[in-house]
């Protein structure tokens, strides 16, 4: 999906408490039960931002945005758009208009019965300026009229026309192959109108369309989720999942029982990896396509240099920090595109570790040396001081190699996550995880000229020019060939510094059956059964 990929809550408390015991100082909050509730999967969690679909735009929000609402189609098993409420659809011979066939009979968690006309209301409530959205453009703006919505001239998408009560139009401006990918996002997700016309807050209460319901919401404490008894397809198996928020530091909590799944990182993953220990029979490792980052504001100074953004690039030892910092739970990333994503360039050139072409660089920018360098400052997600230990190796290179001293400004994840275009310091620490399995949704969603998650303002006709021309090249491997030639072109300008890509590792406790996450690393909860 599209959101970025922010520092997570329990790796800023991790920071706090590496040094401590696992069950240190880590008591379960009286709210817990004793004993495990019969049924009911119990998860550690910070709990959602937000469970509005229209503004979702992170990982946290979208783990519960998933299963209480649905879309047309959604991502199957290979990662590909598969139906969901449609069941079917057409393509015209141009590529331009898809005609989707939606099931009869689908009803909201109210029973109240959704049709074509319940699409078209959610796509233009989400492209109204009123609404906020954050994803619409990226996401709808493909379809002829969303531009006229987002910009207040409009306020009906006139690509969209409801032709009865099952069967919906929809004109896009040019045939694109991953137009019916991006409607598996959260934006393109159907809502109740009487629901979201409530009130401001009627996310809260959601009535949506998905495989759960919210049972019940108490902030700081648990989310309930039960199975939704009026779902179309397949109905989840499990009695309840309750999301236990901010309870405890998550693998004390897991070894005391209180929690059935546990996200494991660096400084527990040698206990956990150990054969001879009670948690390595327990432990499953899901590849992620994801990118974690360094982005520059390539339209403030120092880093609208292009040397200097690659002097940057250069002076950092990637490898060293995996190994020391991370454990080697990470894939050093020379280029955007992840590993196992079609069309990624293993012959990709990146920007090495080389101190000395570094310093070079700097010395050849229009700064002449590092003594005449802007202050500069990276923001980073997090609260307390609390900084990771390998953004701190980061920030040490570049002052041991380079002579730069770099400040740390951490935002709250609220505010990172939504508010960081208008907050980004002149560099950012962030990352990006697949919404859709194409290069369109790495290459095209944060570096294309004027695009909604370009954070850092790059920009580049040449590069522009070859990702327009791939988003209409209908021949794969031309396509994937051009993607490739784009990436190169935007490493050569260290358009951003990649970090490396992804892994989630979790402990799942034998009795919980079927827990795995997609490539966006969200669980498919209404897959999951306990063997009681």
């Amino acid at each position: 999906m599209k959101r970025v990929w922010q520092f997570t809550l329990l790796g800023a408390l991790l920071c706090a408490l590496v040094a401590l015991p696992l069950t240190i100082n880590c008591q379960p909050k009286e709210t817990l039960p004793p004993a495990r509730e019969k049924g009911v999967l119990n998860l550690w969690d910070s709990g959602p931002i937000t469970l509005d679909p229209a503004i979702s735009s992170e990982m946290t929000s979208h783990t519960y945005v998933m299963q209480i609402f649905s879309g047309l189609v959604r991502l199957g098993g290979e990662a590909k758009p598969v139906p969901d409420i449609a069941e079917s659809w057409q393509r015209s011979d141009d590529g331009k208009t898809y005609t989707f066939y939606l099931r009869q009979g689908v009803k909201f968690h109210d029973g109240k019965e959704v049709t074509a006309q319940d699409f078209k209301y959610s796509w233009e409530r989400g492209c109204h300026p009123e609404t906020g959205s954050q994803t619409a453009a990226t996401y709808l703006g493909d379809i002829i009229g969303v531009k006229d919505v987002l910009e207040g001239k409009a306020t009906e998408i006139s690509g969209v026309e409801v032709i009865d009560n099952y069967t919906l139009k929809v004109t896009i401006d040019a045939p694109k192959t991953y137009f019916l990918a991006k409607l598996t996002y959260p934006t393109a997700f159907v809502v109740d109108r009487a629901n979201a016309e409530s009130g401001k807050k009627w996310w809260q209460k959601p009535n949506g369309t998905g495989p759960f319901k919210l049972k019940e919401w108490k902030a700081g404490d648990v989310l309930v989720l039960e199975p939704n008894e009026l779902y179309y397809g397949q109905p989840a198996i499990i009695k309840r999942v309750a999301f236990h928020l901010l309870a405890g530091m998550p693998m004390a909590m897991y070894e005391m029982g209180e929690i059935d799944v546990a996200e494991v990182n660096e400084y527990y993953i040698d206990r956990a990896a150990d054969e001879r220990g009670p948690f390595y029979k327990e432990l499953a490792v899901f590849h992620e396509l994801s990118l974690f980052y360094i982005g520059f504001n390539t339209q403030k100074p120092p880093f609208d240099d292009a040397n200097v953004r690659r002097a940057f690039c250069h002076a950092i030892n990637k490898e060293r920090i995996i190994k020391l910092t991370l454990k080697g739970m990470m894939t050093k990333a020379d280029g955007i595109l992840p590993l196992n994503l079609p069309g990624y360039n293993e012959n990709l050139e990146g920007l090495s570790y080389d101190v000395a072409k570094a310093k070079g660089l700097i010395a050849s920018s229009k700064y002449g040396s590092a003594a005449n360098l802007p202050p500069i400052t990276l923001t980073t997600s997090g609260w307390g001081g609390n900084i990771p230990e390998y953004l701190g190796a980061i920030v040490q290179y570049w002052q041991q190699n380079l002579g730069v001293e770099v400040t740390i400004r951490q935002l709250e994840p609220e505010i990172f996550s939504y508010f960081l275009k208008e907050e980004a310091d002149e560099m950012l620490i962030t990352g990006w995880i697949a919404d859709y399995p194409d290069p369109q949704n790495f290459l095209d969603v944060l570096f294309h000229t004027g695009a909604e998650y370009n954070t850092g303002n790059y920009s580049n006709p040449n590069v522009d020019a070859l990702l327009d021309q791939a988003a209409v090249e209908p021949n794969e491997t031309t396509r994937f060939t051009l993607y490739q030639r784009a990436e190169q072109m935007l490493v050569d300008e260290a358009a951003c510094l990649p970090l490396w890509f992804g892994k989630t590792y979790l402990l799942v406790k034998p009795y919980v059956k079927n827990y795995k996450l997609d490539v966006q690393g969200i669980p498919t909860l209404s897959e999951v059964y306990l063997e009681e």
